[in-house]
């Protein structure tokens, strides 16, 4: 879409005349409410060839977005760059143009010994040190997956018995630097050389670059979301090998997981229920065996 498109003179919030978003350059009606948020552009086509049905609906900058069909459920993908910041607006203006649910699905760094690269990772909340999230809300707040997003995540993950494990990640601010690893000429400073040891300590899993950004805002914004991420490297070993099986195992996942949560969320609508919870498909099997509730 051109650079030169027609946009309305707002500027808190940038939108053209036909309301395509400033970043993404999606419009409403563009974008399904379950939406997957990989960090490389290329990633989405991937995730795309999976669905019955695709179209390619923008490009621009890091963002690429397709929408589709999996299973008779609307599906989108676009990708987000890496870091906070360009994941935030584009957060920001999936919500504005209708998602409702995002699931990040992305790669990482694991800091557990018995996490090997290939392995996929839950994510059920973040340590916040991206940065983009202390400029919504005071750090205190936290970065908490929305537990349908990790539970329908973790019955995709056994229904496509792939080896997986649930916890907290550490969402830093840079790769290199703002995960322990020494900068440039080796620049360093006192603390990154035990960052990893303290938050390994701590149980946390793994580090990444987007997920604080990602489930705080959509805490704030009233929208679910969760993350899953396959690991490349295991940094107590210092061991990485980017293993692709990995990666179509947590893009399989993810789409699985799509699908378990529209039909929880059709579930929760017949019932007349804010929240699933596991006893409404007890409920679902008595109805369908014919037995009365």
């Amino acid at each position: 879409m051109a650079q030169d498109l027609k946009w309305k003179a707002k500027a808190n919030r940038p939108e053209s005349a036909d309301q395509s978003q400033y970043h993404i350059r999606c419009r409403p009606g563009d974008v399904e409410k379950y939406v997957l948020l990989p960090g490389d552009p290329e990633r989405v086509g991937q995730m795309a060839q999976l669905w019955d049905e695709k179209e390619h609906i923008a490009t621009y900058r890091e963002h690429v977005t397709y929408t589709g069909k999996v299973g008779g459920v609307g599906i989108s993908a676009c990708s987000t760059g890496a870091g906070g910041p360009s994941t935030a607006s584009a957060l920001e203006e999936l919500a504005e143009v209708g998602a409702e649910t995002f699931l990040r699905v992305g790669t990482c760094g694991a800091m557990q010994e018995d996490i090997s690269p290939g392995d996929l990772i839950i994510c059920a909340g973040a340590v916040r040190y991206d940065g983009t999230s202390d400029q919504y809300v005071d750090q205190k707040f936290p970065a908490i997956a929305n537990q349908e997003v990790v539970m329908a995540t973790i019955e995709a993950a056994e229904r496509l018995g792939v080896t997986y494990h649930v916890g907290i990640g550490y969402t830093a601010a840079s790769f290199f630097c703002g995960q322990g690893r020494p900068g440039f000429n080796n620049y360093n400073q006192s603390w990154m050389h035990t960052i990893m040891d303290d938050m390994q300590r701590a149980g946390v899993l793994n580090f990444e670059m987007e997920a604080a950004t990602v489930l705080t805002l959509s805490s704030l914004f009233n929208l679910r979301a969760g993350a899953i991420f396959t690991a490349v490297a295991n940094r107590v070993k210092d061991e990485f090998e980017y293993k692709g099986e990995g990666v179509e195992q947590s893009i399989a996942v993810a789409t699985e997981a799509i699908k378990i949560l529209s039909h929880w969320d059709q579930l929760k609508k017949e019932s007349g229920k804010p929240y699933f919870y596991p006893s409404l498909l007890t409920q679902q099997n008595k109805v369908e065996g014919g037995s009365v509730l």
